[in-house]
């Protein structure tokens, strides 16, 4: 076999494998072209939700219910971050209708307030008579200062994590009706003098 036929062919190999490889680069990497990056899509990376900043000038940050078995009392987890030089309010709607729980709370001026946090011993919010089940969502509508406000699904979770145990509400002390007896009060009657 002569040399020019050796090389002609070992030149066609090096061609092919240049092309495949090229088409084995570009189709493992043009699907960044057309597809969405992950890292530019927004999320909560955590158990609770990340309220749009539509609701206002407060932040709403990781919110989430931490309820007991029956669903009926919550107590709702959040950071609030008021970055302005005033104090605002934060208008809280759990649930829809007219059995929707509204509370407020207020936020100082560049502060946050971390409903739940049990390094600054701060309570979380609690909430009686509501409906949110453990493993659901319930909707909670989030407003300040002249924001549109933003109705958000938060998630309602159970304190059986041992992370979230501290922030499951707890029963409400209880009053027993024990009867006190009264003892009957005695008004001593004028004593009669005398007649001379």
């Amino acid at each position: 076999m002569s040399s020019a036929v050796l090389g002609g062919s070992v030149k066609t190999r090096l061609i092919a494998s240049i092309a495949v490889g090229a088409a084995v680069v570009l189709g493992t990497t043009g699907c960044n072209l057309i597809a969405p990056q992950a890292t530019t899509i927004d999320y909560s990376a955590s158990d609770g939700v990340n309220v749009p900043a539509a609701a206002g000038p407060l932040h709403v940050r990781n919110a989430l219910i931490v309820a007991d078995e029956e669903g009926t009392t919550g107590n709702l987890v959040a950071a609030i971050v008021n970055d302005t030089t005033d104090s605002l309010t934060l208008r809280i709607e759990v649930g829809e209708g007219s059995s929707a729980v509204k509370t407020n709370v207020t936020v100082p001026a560049n502060r946050t307030l971390s409903l739940g946090d049990l390094t600054s011993e701060t309570e979380p919010l609690r909430l009686d008579d509501i409906e949110a089940v453990p493993g659901s969502t319930i909707p909670v509508y989030f407003q300040s200062g002249d924001g549109e406000g933003s109705l958000m699904q938060v998630p309602v979770l159970d304190g059986a994590l041992e992370y979230l145990s501290p922030l499951a509400p707890t029963p409400l002390p209880s009053f027993s009706a024990t009867p006190v007896p009264v003892m009957p009060t005695v008004t001593p009657s004028p004593s009669e003098t005398p007649a001379s």
